[in-house]
């Protein structure tokens, strides 16, 4: 494997971060898999296609692509959720499907090698988005495909509603991008998307809104318990006393709950190009 270059977001997914969501993946695939299906079908893979899933995460994008793909690859920084990805594969009978443990700005892919490459909320985390998405390209045929979503500012939305309520409770708390751009607001402003992925050697760039519904838990305590072991309130909390959040949460939460689970519309930017 090369070298590993953005190092604070691997020691965060193969610390308790990455733990979190592979212990929880089913909660965090609820939470994101409303987008599923806008994202592959910008990706429009094909049975002769090969896939790179970028930052596949617990690989449930993967899975799907490879079930209609020749074969499909998930790329991530997270030990903790590789094992989960390969244990789920194994279990599932998809066996047209590989993962590796890389960081995207220098893996050593094999140029040209995939046809099409795909993300869910994983795009965000580049150290380097120029160089990151410039090696994507170079892993890409020439023509080949990207799509991924992406972060919008959670300023208005269902999300910002839930993270108003609990920000001031965090020591710290910052909603915005961190100053080197690479928070998960690194790509929340269309215009950056656009002027990241033409330098990067993209073409025939397409941003558009997404909407999806999130499924947060069976009932705002459930969501609540599970949004506050979320990593970046954990992180904000600093070893403060995590019931006001809590009960913070389970109160905004509860605008929420719908029938038997909690439900918020969630936005993200769908983008597409070509190599």
């Amino acid at each position: 494997m090369a070298a590993i270059v953005n190092t604070e977001q691997a020691k965060a997914w193969n610390g308790y971060e990455g733990r979190h969501w592979a212990d929880n993946h089913d909660r965090y695939d609820a939470t994101n898999s409303g987008f599923n299906e806008a994202l592959l079908e910008a990706a429009g893979i094909g049975d002769r296609d090969r896939v790179l899933d970028i930052g596949c995460g617990n690989g449930q994008i993967t899975r799907l692509a490879a079930r209609s793909a020749r074969h499909a690859v998930g790329v991530d920084l997270s030990e903790p959720m590789l094992a989960r990805a390969r244990s789920v594969a194994a279990a599932e009978g998809v066996r047209n499907i590989a993962f590796e443990r890389g960081d995207v700005q220098v893996h050593p892919f094999e140029a040209g090698s995939f046809d099409v490459a795909v993300s869910r909320f994983a795009v965000m985390f580049f150290g380097d988005p120029v160089a990151a998405f410039g090696n994507v390209a170079r892993a890409l045929r020439p023509g080949g495909r990207l799509a991924f979503v992406t972060m919008k500012d959670p300023h208005g939305t269902d999300l910002g509603t839930i993270l108003a309520a609990i920000s001031g409770l965090l020591p710290g708390w910052r909603p915005a991008s961190a100053p080197d751009r690479s928070g998960p607001l690194s790509l929340a402003d269309p215009d950056r998307i656009r002027e990241v992925l033409t330098r990067a050697g993209f073409g025939n760039i397409t941003v558009t809104h997404a909407e999806a519904m999130a499924e947060l838990g069976r009932n705002a305590s459930d969501a609540a318990e599970f949004f506050s072991g979320w990593g970046p309130v954990q992180h904000h909390l600093g070893g403060a006393d995590p019931a006001p959040v809590r009960t913070a949460l389970e109160s905004a939460f509860r605008n929420f709950e719908d029938g038997d689970a909690v439900r918020l519309r969630n936005a993200a930017w769908l983008v597409r190009a070509d190599r």
